[in-house]
């Protein structure tokens, strides 16, 4: 895809976020996605499903074959519904206690299914399904070194591509701790991703995060889990389709890593303490 393409596709998942943003907004469900941020600020959660859409629609469009682009739509949407759910469900006073993988499975083995577990369930299945759409895509990278390999190693490379693709959406929204921190980590991460035949699969992620981030930063708004795990998926998507089995390995090893680090860490006061990185976090963001 040429520049002026990704442009294009850019400015359409800009244009279809601030759009939907403003139907969901104004929707008769809008008032029941008004949340409380960490200053008692009142924001909406439509941006959430409004970024999951714009980026999963805008993605699939700039994708590079029909089977990535179904494999962005499965991932974008399917995470961003399910992380509407724990959004919602997961606010009520008794899926509270639960918090990190470990609290999710610490609940299960009480005979609770928190909606915690069922987004990190969901979004690994969207993971799974859109990997299995790129092993059958020849666009792909690796793809004829995949159709020589038996079924084993063709089942670990799809495995691989799930992991990417869900730790990815995890890793986007264990940074949504501050307005507009979790749009700012998909625009860095997505630049990267925007050469290449399937470069328009983050082109349509970054320019759904970057027409909602003016929002998200002034506190209007807050993605939630639902923004941040498609914007995450999208962007895995993207990822994983540019990657060899090599490479996706190496993509899962990091974000394994950043994962099991935000169990003992906390990144905000890793980002607070880092100078760059915390005036890069704090930069358009309000401060009356």
């Amino acid at each position: 895809m040429s520049l002026l393409g990704r442009l294009l596709v850019a400015g359409a998942g800009a244009a279809a976020a601030r759009y939907l943003l403003r139907e969901v907004r104004t929707a008769p469900v809008g008032p029941d996605l008004e949340r409380t941020n960490f200053r008692g600020r009142t924001v909406t959660l439509a941006a959430g499903p409004a970024l999951a859409a714009g980026a999963a629609g805008a993605g699939a469009f700039g994708a590079g074959s029909v089977p990535a682009g179904a494999a962005t739509l499965v991932a974008g949407l399917a995470s961003g519904a399910v992380g509407l759910y724990d959004d919602v469900v997961g606010a009520r006073p008794e899926q509270r206690t639960a918090k990190g993988f470990a609290g999710h499975l610490a609940a299960l083995r009480q005979g609770r299914v928190t909606a915690g577990l069922v987004k990190v369930v969901g979004v690994g299945a969207a993971g799974l399904g859109a990997a299995a759409l790129l092993a059958a895509d020849p666009t792909v990278r690796g793809h004829r070194h995949r159709r020589g390999q038996g079924p084993l190693r063709g089942a670990v490379d799809v495995l691989l591509g799930a992991g990417v693709v869900a730790g990815t959406a995890n890793l986007v929204n264990l940074l949504d701790l501050r307005p507009g921190r979790a749009a700012k980590s998909g625009l860095l991460f997505g630049a990267p991703l925007l050469g290449g035949v399937h470069g328009g699969i983050a082109a349509g992620a970054v320019g759904a995060a970057a027409g909602l981030l003016p929002a998200d930063l002034d506190e209007q708004v807050m993605i939630g889990d639902s923004g941040a795990n498609a914007l995450g998926a999208v962007l895995g998507v993207g990822l994983a389709a540019r990657t060899g089995p090599v490479g996706r390995a190496a993509a899962l090893a990091v974000l394994a890593g950043l994962t099991a680090a935000s169990e003992k860490v906390s990144f905000t006061q890793v980002i607070g303490r880092t100078p760059g990185l915390r005036e890069l976090d704090e930069l358009g963001r309000r401060t009356d």
